[in-house]
């Protein structure tokens, strides 16, 4: 990316403003690090979208190579320079074409490329395998083997004492005694009288 005259003037007072916190910025030189924000932020979106257009240029040369050699390497050429980074396609393509001298510069150049990314990247977080990943239950239950949560409005219970077995719900709450029959009539030994009629007149 290429600055203008004015753009490296107004790059050069902000850095002056950097320096120097004391120093109050004007008004102007605000506006204009503003505009120049945007300016470059416009140029690096334009960059992106030529990258794009190229690579899918670049991939439908690829696909029809070796007939299209010359079209294709002058397309990589202008990829990398926007910032394009070689695929493992690319470099296979450079290596049946490397008889070429711009291929052979081109493939020496994307090696060296592809070498930097690899020792820039981020070391992979290792990953658990699946087999030893936990379990989890599903919404409303609970894995086998966890305790349920305590209620914090619940107080812990305090053991005293030995440890005894856990009474049984049977001697917790004993079955209810069923209430005994109503008594009938009472029965005597005594047989009941005669009843007597009363003679008339």
């Amino acid at each position: 990316m290429a600055f203008s005259a004015d753009e490296l003037r107004v790059l050069r007072r902000a850095l002056a403003v950097a320096l120097h916190p004391s120093k109050a910025a004007s008004v102007a030189d605000v506006q204009d690090c503003l505009d120049l924000s945007d300016g470059i932020n416009e140029a690096i979106d334009e960059g992106a979208r030529l990258c794009a257009f190229l690579v899918a240029d670049l991939g439908r040369y690829r696909a029809a190579l070796p007939g299209t050699a010359a079209g294709y390497l002058q397309l990589l050429a202008d990829a990398l320079a926007a910032g394009h980074r070689p695929e493992v396609d690319d470099l296979a393509a450079l290596r049946a074409l490397r008889g070429n001298p711009l291929a052979a510069a081109l493939l020496d150049r994307c090696r060296a490329l592809a070498e930097h990314d690899v020792r820039n990247r981020p070391a992979a977080t290792p990953r658990v395998p699946a087999s030893r990943t936990r379990l989890l239950a599903l919404p409303g239950g609970r894995a086998e083997g966890d305790k349920p949560a305590p209620d914090p409005k619940k107080p812990a219970p305090q053991r005293t004492g030995p440890d005894r077995p856990v009474p049984t719900p049977a001697e917790v709450f004993p079955p209810k005694r069923r209430p005994a029959a109503p008594a009938g009539p009472a029965e005597t030994d005594e047989p009941a009288a005669p009843s007597q009629k009363l003679a008339a007149g």
